[in-house]
């Protein structure tokens, strides 16, 4: 199915209710049905082979887990094995490595799911085929001080020396590397002045692997040097060359944590790329002096590595990918490299966020390069290091989920799950770095739930295209104009002043902060703008705008297009004060006089006439405050409802946009909200329920949205059509509240260790208080179940909030299902009670921390696995011994609200 067209659905995101079935029966009008849910648009998974240890039998057990619980792949990477089954272990590509891979993929299309894998083990690229001049490597550099007369008493070795210069103040340099003779030393006498020499090498940085799986040890590979991803490559071909089973939908790379900065070629890469001789700026670069040459010189090098990778060594990769028929997911996040170069190379960008480094607008990278180069998807690595072990909630990860939409993601990819064969036991074999997203987890009871909610979601927000109006121009090369103590600083998710601290950041997040819908675009990729009807349009779509935050250099190149894209009828807005000069040293004086002679005629142009059709067919604007002037006079719209703290996405859709809007701050939003698109009606579907319903307007054609704290909606307007259906409902309160008073029993139905007895409560607490002392240690699931009257009231509808629950919470009203609860507010409206004898069921899921913090004081060995074995979050030895009990269950207290439809 198909949306249909002329229409914009609304759909209400973040709502914790979850209905008992999948996908419940459309609305009347089925321009309000949902568009088909696949194994695309179901959330996937990593998922670790620890020593490759895998058979069948447990392979199609734990797929038909994952399955159920409505995953829709999984993401094979082999790491390090448990210990005591080194006898199981299966070497990383041998034959039956790729029997058991075939196996896997063989089964999850059976069940109607999709599977990726790692290219390699662990992680990064590399492996036991490297060789050292391949690896990762470090560049080697020493320096010899020679007066007038002096010879060098050192001795190079002629093959590793990459360089070997001389240099003296106000003198040539001169290049000693063919005067080295083959016993090593030098013939060369130091003339009048004072020298200094510069000898250039490399070597392995020491950078291997990281938790690799057996057969997969070795150097990480060195990216800066195209050759070694070439001779790195065949070892795939081998393994692939006899196998005839189905693959994988998509191969990938991890985030960047190679240990490198030279290359073998990097010299030849230098001159051919940058039009000079590195050699002879050695000082510049590896001096102490950060004067602006040594500022452009180290700008060349940081550009010259970039260009490397994203037009060399990657592309590799990929292309033997698609030439072997996979897609290719990259994480392009860590890398020195511009970023939206590297992500838009790949099929689907993927982002990262880790613990608390969650910045939205710099996952927003991912998602902007797959926008602009007009890719489908972007996936996310979720719920690395969320919280500390076996302390993650369903509400935890959906918050993360939503943060994850925002930032434009559409594909989810938990982090993650472990194969874990029965035997092992519980808690299994887990990956130290994850949520453990498995079904040996306590919260895996409702799973489900969360995962019905991603699938709605990712189908509306994989439908369509991406609808933002400005292109925000990120001038890496001003960032790369700054000398720093780092020769080649890396641009991490964890460490973000290169972003935040630097006008790219604070221009981003004052956009999002005023509703402003954006993409980032680096240099190369403006060189792929045209312009049609004054709109700029990149290979994925259209932008109304192209803005250049705040910076002293750019790229002329750059430049030149900025201008001619403005000759041709784009609107261009310059934010502060145009660039100062050019960025970079080679063929400087040229290049600045051109610069200089057209930011002269262009100020001169903007002087007569400051805004409209002022260059060309179209307009150069400077916004010399700052304040997105530039933007409101070209007339970009923004969502006002950012001011009132709301965050969205958008986007188009046959005739029509959907937004994802959530409320991710800690006060509730009840009230009225205009688009900035024209919506003639507007119909809400909500993702948690498959319900949906016709919005109500009010007289200035806007939009009622009730969104508490934490909770999320997608609106979908329809621009030419007025929606009929069912009214979408608004709840209020027509009475005050009354708790719910009545006894409790409470009886455990799963989990472990062991199942406590049940028991009758006269006052909810958490079950860690119960009198039997076994339920301090269980982990898992019991029902609660009370018998109430409903109070007088006049109306049929009735809201119950369960108050305080840890962690989710399924509810059952006088036999009706009222669905899963996973994150506040835990509450339902329900139209079935009776006068008298109302049952209430509530199952409550727990965390599993009390049950590991049991195994800790008592001394199992559980954490039995090589290499880093399982740590906490913060990198130490994993031990809950010490860990406070945490709260289980039912807490309260439950209430019962007569509410009746806001409009009535």
């Amino acid at each position: 199915m198909k949306f249909p067209s002329q229409c914009l659905f609304v759909a209400l995101l973040g709502v914790t209710l979850v209905a008992p079935s999948i996908f419940p029966a459309c609305a009347a009008d089925d321009a309000v049905a949902w568009p088909p849910i696949t194994s695309q648009t179901r959330p996937w998974a990593f998922w670790w082979w620890m020593g490759s240890a895998v058979d069948q039998t447990n392979l199609t057990k734990e797929l038909t887990r994952y399955h159920e619980a409505g995953l829709g792949g999984v993401h094979i990477i082999p790491i390090y094995g448990a210990k005591g089954w080194e006898d199981k272990y299966i070497q990383y590509l041998s034959p039956e490595w790729m029997a058991m891979m075939g196996w896997s993929v063989s089964e999850a299309h059976r069940l109607g799911m999709g599977v990726d894998m790692t290219l390699g083990t662990g992680w990064c690229f590399g492996g036991p085929t490297v060789r050292a001049r391949d690896a990762n490597a470090s560049v080697v550099v020493e320096t010899y001080h020679l007066a007038a007369g002096e010879k060098l008493t050192e001795e190079f070795n002629r093959a590793a020396t990459q360089a070997l210069m001389a240099f003296s103040p106000g003198v040539k340099p001169v290049d000693l590397a063919g005067k080295i003779n083959a016993d090593g030393s030098v013939d060369w006498v130091a003339p009048a002045g004072s020298w200094e020499i510069y000898a250039i090498s490399q070597k392995p940085s020491g950078q291997k692997v990281k938790r690799p799986a057996p057969g997969g040890e070795g150097w990480m590979l060195n990216p800066l040097y195209p050759q070694a991803v070439r001779d790195w490559l065949p070892w795939f071909d081998a393994a692939f060359k006899n196998y005839h089973g189905p693959k994988p939908r998509a191969v990938f790379q991890d985030s960047y944590e190679y240990r490198t900065d030279w290359s073998p070629d990097l010299f030849a890469q230098f001159e051919k790329l940058r039009g000079y001789q590195l050699q002879d700026e050695l000082p510049a670069l590896f001096g102490t002096n950060e004067d602006e040459h040594a500022a452009r010189v180290k700008c060349d090098y940081r550009e010259t590595v970039s260009d490397i990778m994203a037009e060399q060594s990657e592309p590799l990769w990929i292309d033997w990918a698609h030439q072997n028929g996979f897609l290719t997911r990259y994480q392009a996040h860590g890398s020195p490299a511009n970023w939206l170069d590297l992500y838009a190379d790949a099929d689907i960008p993927e982002t990262e966020m880790f613990h608390t480094d969650r910045n939205k607008l710099i996952s927003k990278f991912a998602s902007s390069a797959a926008h602009v180069a007009g890719h489908q998807l972007t996936s996310a690595e979720t719920g690395t290091w969320l919280a500390e072990h076996f302390t993650v909630t369903l509400g935890d990860l959906k918050g993360l989920a939503d943060d994850m939409f925002l930032s434009g993601v559409n594909h989810i990819v938990y982090h993650g799950l472990c194969y874990s064969p029965d035997a092992a036991g519980w808690p299994g074999w887990l990956f130290y770095a994850s949520t453990e997203m498995n079904p040996r987890n306590s919260i895996w009871h409702d799973v489900p739930a969360l995962n019905e909610y991603i699938a709605r979601c990712q189908a509306v927000l994989q439908s369509g295209k991406p609808d933002n109006d400005i292109l925000l121009y990120w001038p890496i090369e001003d960032f790369w104009m700054q000398p720093g103590d780092k020769l080649l600083p890396q641009l991490t998710v964890h460490a973000r002043a290169w972003f935040e601290e630097q006008p790219i950041g604070r221009t981003a997040k004052g956009l999002w902060d005023k509703g402003y819908s954006f993409d980032y675009v680096s240099d190369a990729q403006l060189q792929t703008a045209k312009v049609a009807e004054g709109k700029i349009r990149m290979p994925g779509g259209k932008y109304h705008v192209i803005l250049v935050p705040e910076c002293k250099y750019i790229p002329l190149e750059t430049f030149k297009q900025l201008l001619a894209l403005a000759q041709n009828g784009a609107t261009v807005v310059f934010e502060k004060q145009l660039p100062a000069d050019v960025s970079g040293l080679g063929n400087l004086k040229q290049r600045r006089r051109w610069f200089q002679r057209q930011k002269m005629k262009l100020n001169e142009v903007m002087e007569n006439k400051p805004s409209g059709k002022n260059f060309g067919k179209g307009s150069v604007t400077l916004d010399s405050a700052g304040h997105f002037l530039g933007l409101r006079q070209a007339g970009i719209p923004h969502e006002t409802m950012a001011d009132a703290g709301l965050s969205f996405v958008r986007r188009t859709v046959d005739g029509g946009w959907n937004y994802f809007i959530a409320n991710r701050g800690t006060n509730n939003f009840d009230g009225w909200i205009t688009l900035s698109r024209p919506a003639q009606s507007v119909a809400v579907l909500n993702p948690m329920t498959g319900s949906s319903g016709v919005a109500a307007r009010n007289a200035d054609r806007q939009i009622h949205l009730q969104l508490a704290a934490g909770q999320s909606v997608i609106l979908r307007a329809f621009a030419d059509k007025k929606v009929e259906g069912p009214a979408w409902n608004d709840w209020r309160a027509s009475g005050q509240p009354v708790e719910i008073t009545s006894p409790w029993s409470v009886k455990f139905i799963s989990g472990g260790p062991t199942l406590p007895p049940g028991v009758q409560i006269t006052k909810l607490a958490s079950w860690t208080t119960f009198p039997d002392t076994n339920t301090e240690v269980f982990a898992g699931t019991a029902k609660y179940e009370t018998t109430f009257d409903a109070p007088d009231s006049a109306g049929k509808h009735f809201e119950i909030n369960l108050g305080d629950v840890r962690q989710s919470a399924r509810v059952r009203v006088n036999g009706k299902d009222y669905g899963t609860l996973i994150a506040p507010p835990f509450r339902v409206v329900v139209d079935n009670l009776k006068p008298k004898g109302n049952v209430l069921a509530v199952e409550v899921t727990s965390v599993d921390a009390n049950r590991i913090r049991d195994l800790d004081r008592r001394g199992v060995k559980w954490k039995t696995f090589h290499d880093a074995n399982f740590v906490n979050i913060n990198y130490k030895p994993f031990d809950a011994s010490n860990w406070p009990l945490t709260e289980c269950g039912l807490l309260g207290p439950v209430t019962l609200t007569p509410v009746a439809v806001a409009a009535e």
